[in-house]
């Protein structure tokens, strides 16, 4: 695998060579490589569900390998290229979305290989610019993310420039021509990609240390498969901030239909969170709309990292047409070297009286030794009037080499 490595490596830097001003010695691109940095992560994974209207339930026993590669910088320049191979342990008793086990629920780490990173970069003073397979993630992965929480990333084919305009005021605008969803590497019930004709631009104001300020304006259009009701336009703002022992964060979006998307309607997001430290725990107190236009569509978010929202049992990965008010409560601290957080939401419609449902999440990391993680979660989601009872457990172990 590294002489592989080796040999993109060397293809990426002479790209390099025609787009630099002044053309670099072959002898400083071959140390650049040669002295790049690979990684190898292991994460093994367990999941199991139980979700009502399935005579089976869901085991899925997973390891995904991942083996990243970096150069050294020279003249600013850098290249990068990341790989994944999800790879099934004992039976396959669960739906990848691709193996067609739809007599048990889904779990959506399909086997097989993936190119997950594999881009140029340069890097300067004030300047950053990215070119090829890449890493996207903005703020907290609200509207656009790489839902690194499954077994294949997603990633972004995209031209990516970043300015900082000094040290309170930045800029960071994106192409992005294809979407590498997490169903990939091969097309199933979902597809594996999205072909885009997308555009990002997201600015950062930072007050002082207590308080930042973001835009954003997100135009995403998506020509293939059911990206296309996701073509959407939608325009925000979010602070954050801190006084005292109290954190603050509130978002406010307006979302349209745009380009070729099927659908019409206007909508609205609003978010507000408030963390209160409260040695040695920290509560938190959230509400989320994601309204609706007439109870007919509703407010979308297709590039989030959805599993962070609306409770980790995944019943809300597609907003309902009614919309969603997501009423939640967490408290999370540590006890020893535990890690542990639990969170409690409460999901009603915003159009109409439909009761959703609640669900507990509840998650405890331990470090076992250096580079070696272990983490448990549950969630159990109770269904009124949306979808059916849920109940999933996962047991995760992480391994950085």
């Amino acid at each position: 695998m590294k002489p592989r490595m080796t040999q993109i490596g060397l293809a990426l830097f002479t790209l390099l060579v025609t787009l630099h001003p002044q053309a670099l010695e072959l002898e400083d691109i071959k140390t650049a490589i040669s002295s790049g940095e690979t990684k190898l992560n292991l994460r093994y994974r367990f999941e199991y569900v139980d979700q009502d209207g399935f005579s089976n339930d869901a085991k899925a026993s997973t390891l995904r390998g991942r083996l990243t590669w970096g150069s050294q910088p020279l003249d600013g320049w850098r290249a990068g290229i990341e790989a994944d191979y999800v790879a099934l342990i004992g039976n396959e008793s669960y739906n990848s979305t691709e193996n067609g086990n739809t007599q048990f629920p889904v779990v959506a780490d399909p086997e097989g290989f993936d190119l997950n990173q594999f881009y140029l970069a340069y890097k300067g003073q004030d300047l950053q610019t990215t070119i090829g397979r890449q890493r996207i993630v903005h703020a907290d992965q609200r509207f656009v993310g790489g839902v690194a929480w499954r077994q294949n990333e997603q990633t972004y084919d995209a031209v990516r420039i970043q300015y900082s305009f000094s040290g309170d005021f930045s800029l960071d605008y994106g192409y992005i021509w294809n979407v590498n969803r997490i169903f990939g590497p091969n097309d199933g019930a979902q597809p594996a990609d999205w072909r885009s004709n997308s555009h990002f631009l997201f600015a950062t104001y930072q007050f002082n240390d207590a308080h930042k300020l973001d835009g954003f304006v997100y135009l995403t259009d998506f020509e293939n498969g059911n990206g296309l009701p996701n073509s959407t336009s939608t325009y925000g703002l979010t602070y954050q901030g801190s006084l005292g022992p109290v954190n603050l964060r509130g978002t406010y979006a307006q979302q349209s239909d745009y380009a070729d998307s099927p659908l019409d309607y206007d909508a609205d997001f609003l978010a507000v969170n408030v963390g209160v430290k409260l040695q040695p725990v920290t509560l938190n107190l959230g509400y989320e709309l994601l309204a609706s236009d007439d109870g007919v569509q509703a407010f979308r978010t297709p590039l989030a990292t959805l599993h962070k929202f609306q409770g980790w049992a995944d019943k809300f990965l597609a907003t309902p047409a009614g919309g969603i008010e997501d009423r939640y409560l967490g408290i999370a601290g540590k006890l020893g070297a535990v890690k542990f957080a639990a969170t409690y939401h409460d999901f009603r419609a915003d159009e109409g009286s439909l009761d959703y449902g609640t669900e507990l999440n509840i998650v405890a990391n331990y470090p076992l030794t250096s580079g070696i993680n272990m983490q448990l979660k549950y969630a159990d989601y109770n269904a009124d009037d949306f979808a059916t009872d849920t109940t999933k457990v996962w047991l995760t172990l992480n391994i950085a080499l």
